[in-house]
């Protein structure tokens, strides 16, 4: 029998991606758990952001973004990627990854990532907490190498996990 707990909407799990926004010096990494497919034709992401995080603005200057697929080995950088501003810290050195020329957007994606996806911005949705950014995907790029071994990143319950070591319900 389920017990009733504080009333939630977050998916179990949630996976997590690193979001690259704006260019050049400017550009950006936040890590973002609020992220999905939303459409399979035109292919579309949805990504959730808070309006006070300096990436935000990234997005809504630039209008495009690559939501890079993080591997389980990455999970320092992913944990500081999103706990510390862009505002204050140049996130690519503090987590050792370096930008990788997108293909048909100005935006870099990560080198380090197995997969990345250009995105053009094609909707905002202020939901209150968070703006919902969908994005058509433009170009997919995947290194042909790569397995979904070690498992991907996920959020659940405050805490970032590999689907390999998510607590037991």
């Amino acid at each position: 029998m389920k017990t009733v707990v504080d009333a939630s909407g977050a998916m179990y799990p949630n996976p997590v991606v690193l979001v690259t926004a704006g260019h050049g010096r400017h550009a950006n990494i936040i890590t973002v758990a609020w992220a999905g497919t939303v459409c399979g034709q035109p292919w579309m992401v949805g990504i959730g952001v808070r309006p006070a995080t300096y990436s935000h603005g990234l997005l809504m200057q630039h209008r495009e973004f690559v939501v890079n697929v993080p591997t389980a080995g990455q999970l320092k950088a992913v944990e500081l990627c999103g706990s510390l501003s862009g505002r204050d810290v140049n996130k690519w050195e503090a987590a050792g990854l370096h930008p990788d020329a997108s293909e048909s957007i100005s935006t870099p994606g990560i080198a380090e990532c197995p997969v990345s996806m250009e995105c053009r911005l094609r909707h905002t949705l202020d939901l209150g907490l968070h703006t919902l950014f969908i994005g058509e995907v433009l170009r997919t790029r995947r290194d042909p190498a790569w397995k979904l071994v070690p498992p991907p990143l996920v959020y659940m319950e405050g805490r970032y996990h590999t689907t390999a070591t998510m607590p037991p319900r």
